[in-house]
């Protein structure tokens, strides 16, 4: 294993170079790959409609084609789902990732070309492992196997020709027979529907396993990490994985959980390697040790636009171009894709880390936040508050959701939270002022609706009970790696919902 574990890393470190040129000439590898997309499309029912083989610049096709959501794409995705094809994309589509995103009742079908899965989602897994390799020569991750948490399976049949799933059956379907030899646990565990059952049947199948790296989202990672513990007895997971070197991780923000992984997995050396991907595509990769940037892929086969936050809600909101942002700026994505999403904005919000090479971090969701008052919090601003509290307090927070407080009479208005802890702060009140405080640090818009309570009280905090939002997930049959728990929302719809469920199991 340690000579296969030398080719593998010799090969993965070959793509680096080409990284490299990217990040050296970014501009230049993003306008060759608007070209190649208009080009691409040109014959297609979406390129003759707005007259593709006349595009010559980006400002023309600015012009011409309006930013796009699901809603307004969805007439031309149901028709591809019935069989059409060369509407949105010339090749064939034959997958289509189903995806929720939030606790949303809708589902969106994003379709999934051949191209897309080359040269975007298995490309994005590549590097991945590239950049790793190149950050850790020594590294032994190839003598042994990797731990996927993976989504649910239901893999279904549209047709004769097309399937849909969630993006973890679309990927794992589509993976060459060598990658499964070293995944643990095998497809059928990996892709079980249902959660509560597959932790028990992941954490029997890979107590044995010599598992080098696992990849999932934190919060479900931490429940199969403790069904590990307890099934084996052990206190920590290098007792059951001696070797375990590199955890990757994504979906959502990895501070709130550090502490937690580091008393799981109690070494100095272990490291944590974010991503950012999506049903619509595979955007970034965190490649430098101990930061929460993560790297602009460039040459994955999408063109990115940019629209600042203040313009987000007007009828023909002005899109920038990757040369035209600016340092730590809320942006939405906007995206034009080898899979046939074009001028696509997908709900995440990001900020502009560094701009020679370009680097971003997530900040939240178009739709995710609380302005109920003019007071614009956004998920980093709540993210970086409960850190905050977390760490002064002794804390380990699980899930957590928030939501507007509305005017009554003479009495201000405020935020409403409820959080699901891991580990109890050592003094509630305190973590509540913390997180308050920490909010009027980070946002001043915040911090003026809370002066001297005039606008916005001090938050009111429910601390949640255990499961709480496993619960409530459950009930919605949201479980998954697929679904997650709303942080932010600018009305009560989820905050009322989860209060009455606390209640009437109380």
């Amino acid at each position: 294993m340690a000579i296969v574990n030398s080719i593998f890393t010799w090969l993965m470190k070959k793509r680096i170079h080409q990284i490299e040129l990217f990040m050296k000439y970014p501009h230049d590898v993003q306008e060759e790959w608007f070209h190649t997309l208009i080009d691409s499309a040109e014959n297609t029912e979406w390129g003759r409609l707005y007259d593709y083989k006349t595009i010559l610049t980006v400002q023309q096709y600015q012009e011409r084609v309006p930013i796009q959501n699901y809603d307004t794409l969805k007439p031309y995705i149901e028709r591809m789902l019935n069989g059409e094809q060369n509407i949105l994309w010339p090749s064939d589509i034959k997958w289509f990732a189903k995806s929720s995103g939030t606790t949303s009742d809708r589902s969106k079908f994003i379709p999934v070309s051949e191209e897309s899965l080359e040269e975007c989602h298995f490309k994005g897994g590549k590097d991945m492992l590239s950049i790793y390799c190149n950050n850790r020569p020594d590294n032994q991750m190839f003598t042994g196997k990797s731990l996927v948490l993976g989504g649910s399976h239901q893999v279904n049949q549209l047709n004769e020709d097309c399937f849909y799933g969630d993006l973890s059956a679309v990927l794992i379907k589509n993976l060459p027979i060598w990658a499964e030899f070293y995944r643990t646990p095998d497809m059928s565990i990996a892709l079980m529907d249902n959660y509560e059952i597959k932790m028990d049947r992941m954490a029997e199948a890979t107590i044995n396993e010599n598992v080098t790296s696992i990849s999932g989202v934190p919060t479900w990672t931490i429940v199969l990490a403790k069904k590990v513990l307890e099934l084996t007895g052990k206190s920590n997971l290098l007792e059951v994985w001696p070797n375990l070197e590199v955890y990757i991780h994504g979906a959502v923000n990895f501070a709130p959980y550090r502490e937690q992984f580091k008393q799981l997995i109690p070494s100095a050396d272990m490291y944590y390697l974010e991503t950012y991907n999506a049903s619509e595509g595979f955007f970034g990769i965190q490649d430098q040790d101990d930061s929460d940037e993560m790297l602009l892929m460039l040459d994955y086969g999408i063109f990115y636009e940019f629209i600042p936050m203040e313009h987000i809600g007007e009828e023909n909101p002005k899109a920038l171009v990757l040369g035209e942002v600016e340092l730590h700026k809320n942006y939405a994505i906007v995206i034009s894709t080898n899979g046939g999403l074009w001028r696509y904005m997908i709900g995440d919000t990001v900020q502009f880390t560094s701009l020679a090479p370009y680097r971003i971090k997530i900040t939240g969701r178009t739709k995710h936040f609380i302005n109920a008052f003019g007071e614009e919090v956004i998920i980093d601003n709540a993210e970086q508050a409960l850190t905050k509290a977390c760490q002064e307090t002794g804390a380990e927070i699980k899930d957590y959701t928030a939501g507007p407080i509305y005017f009554k009479g003479e009495q201000a208005g405020g935020h409403e939270w409820i959080i699901e802890f891991d580990k109890q702060p050592n003094d509630f009140e305190k973590f509540v002022d913390i997180m308050d405080q920490t909010l009027r640090e980070v946002n001043s818009d915040y911090d003026a609706k809370r002066f001297k309570d005039m606008a916005l009280c001090r938050p009111k905090v429910h601390n949640a009970p255990t499961h709480t939002f496993y619960n409530w997930l459950k009930a919605k049959d949201k479980l998954g790696g697929q679904h997650k728990v709303p942080r932010l929302a600018n009305e009560r719809k989820y905050i009322e919902d989860i209060l009455k469920m606390m209640k009437s199991t109380s």
